[in-house]
């Protein structure tokens, strides 16, 4: 069988990497999995991503905005407002409720912000 890749990435030599990387931590492998489940949705990763590159409260209409944008590779003035609501109902019903209860982010829903959480108290 012939694998075929959209990219030059080496996912064989990724995965490696992150099995040395585990190999010298002491995480359980409930842990792991959760991470890796909360990580297998680009989604979810785009949002984490969005959250860190502000590193302050976004509304969570902007943040769905900037996660299409970047899913979409376009520009936002490019994209429709139905793509954007889309986005929007996808994060508040499914991934931003498991980030948030993961602790990876807040959310207060009386103003629509969604709040990175610190990481300094996470970092090894």
């Amino acid at each position: 069988m012939t694998h075929t890749s959209h990219s030059d990435f080496d996912c064989v030599g990724f995965v490696l990497a992150l099995l040395d990387w585990l190999e010298q931590r002491d995480e359980s492998p409930e842990a792991v999995d959760e991470a890796f489940e909360l990580l297998a949705d680009e989604r979810r990763r785009l949002l984490l991503e969005v959250m860190r590159t502000y590193g302050e409260e976004v509304t969570l209409p902007d943040a769905a905005e900037e996660v299409a944008v970047r899913e979409d590779g376009r520009k936002v003035t490019e994209l429709s407002a139905e793509r954007v609501a889309n986005v929007y109902i996808s994060l508040y019903h499914d991934h931003m409720p498991r980030l948030v209860e993961a602790g990876l982010l807040e959310y207060d829903q009386e103003r629509d912000l969604v709040i990175p959480v610190e990481v300094r108290d996470h970092t090894p």
